[in-house]
């Protein structure tokens, strides 16, 4: 089954997850699998399909039957670029002053246990609950097993990724130095992202000196100085959606001695996580493999989130890379291993590879150098 390389996968892909759908809906004794526009109806037939007002929805019934997807007929557009036509799904339209919800309980013609994303809007899903009489459940356990564990074709593209946003990592020194403002920094970042082969930068975070103490700060107007340790995270989808996310700790100058030090335990501990996965291990000691170097050095508190989270057609999927989440590693499971400290007011750092479980461990798809860069 070879991956093409433009909006989406070649049908057969999108046709065996729809089958492997309505076994798991069987599995769980429900009846069908509704789907809205996001990253669920993505996977399972290639649409990107916007949500609006008026109703996009994908019929999974659990018997096998025929998908259908009930759709307005002026946002007909939107499936031709997905494998619907190439499934010989059962497109059902509708015009306005029609109730699309009625649509959908004529076309399923099954019981009430039916199961929704949970990113259904309450706008689609109140009026889904009344015409069946029954809230929905949450299809989470589902979508969960279909998405977590990716396939030859998922693999390949979150590989193009990786070695995607590696080679703007490996660009970061043409525009990181003292005088220019994270935010002129982040720009540059973002172009690169775009040449080196991604579709769109979805994040670029840089943040430098005391900013950088902050996980989740993108970029500002301050400036950059001599000796500033600089967390820089970025990424992007490649085609088809498919998502990268890489951090690296930079320094312009000379690193403070004690702050590389730091550093050096910090790429010790991720590394420590790295080797922790394997099939049959839990997310939770992934996590712990980090925390437990930071923590003998002294550094535990400065830990302040958890070690990974998945990802493919999202920046954040299951599984959780956290304390208390026990899950079992299987092979095909991708997420990031991103240990980091934190100083408010001082510094912080960071290291991140997204990682696919393996045979026997796993293959980062990421290569660049993991310590304290000097730029």
């Amino acid at each position: 089954m070879s991956a093409q390389t433009e909006s989406r996968f070649e049908a057969e892909v999108y046709g065996g997850r729809l089958e492997r759908a309505a076994e798991l809906l069987r599995a769980a004794h429900l009846d069908a699998l509704l789907i809205t526009p996001g990253p669920d109806l993505e996977y399972l037939i290639g649409s990107r399909a916007q949500s609006f007002e008026r109703l996009t929805c994908l019929l999974v019934p659990a018997s096998g039957a025929t998908p259908s997807v009930v759709v307005p007929k002026l946002e007909l557009a939107g499936l031709t670029d997905s494998a619907a036509a190439d499934l010989g799904l059962e497109i059902v339209d509708w015009v306005d002053g029609v109730n699309p919800y009625q649509t959908v309980k004529s076309t399923l013609n099954v019981g009430a246990r039916v199961a929704v994303a949970d990113a259904m809007p309450a706008l689609h899903l109140l009026p889904i609950a009344d015409v069946l009489n029954a809230l929905p459940v949450s299809a989470t356990p589902v979508l969960r097993q279909l998405r977590m564990r990716k396939d030859a074709s998922e693999i390949e593209a979150l590989r193009r990724a990786g070695a995607a946003i590696d080679r703007v990592h490996g660009r970061v020194g043409e525009w990181l130095r003292a005088g220019r403002t994270e935010a002129e920094v982040a720009a540059d970042i973002a172009a690169a992202i775009v040449e080196e082969g991604h579709t769109a930068a979805a994040f670029v975070i840089v943040g430098s000196g005391p900013n950088g103490a902050s996980p989740h700060h993108e970029h500002s107007e301050r400036p950059i100085e001599s000796g500033d340790v600089v967390v820089v995270d970025i990424g992007g989808p490649v085609e088809p959606g498919y998502y990268s996310d890489s951090t690296r700790t930079y320094v312009v100058g000379e690193p403070d001695p004690e702050i590389a030090e730091r550093i050096a335990i910090l790429e010790q501990a991720q590394a420590a996580a790295m080797a922790a996965v394997r099939p049959g291990a839990s997310a939770e000691s992934v996590d712990a493999a980090a925390r437990n170097v930071l923590a003998q050095a002294g550094l535990g508190e400065a830990f302040i989130h958890r070690t990974g989270h998945g990802i493919g057609l999202s920046v954040h999927e299951e599984p959780y890379i956290v304390s208390g989440n026990d899950i079992v590693l299987e092979p095909g499971m991708a997420f990031s291993i991103e240990p980091g400290i934190y100083f408010p007011g001082e510094w912080g750092a960071r290291i991140e590879d997204i990682v696919i479980v393996t045979g026997d461990g796993c293959e980062s798809v990421n290569h660049r150098p993991h310590g304290l860069t000097a730029v």
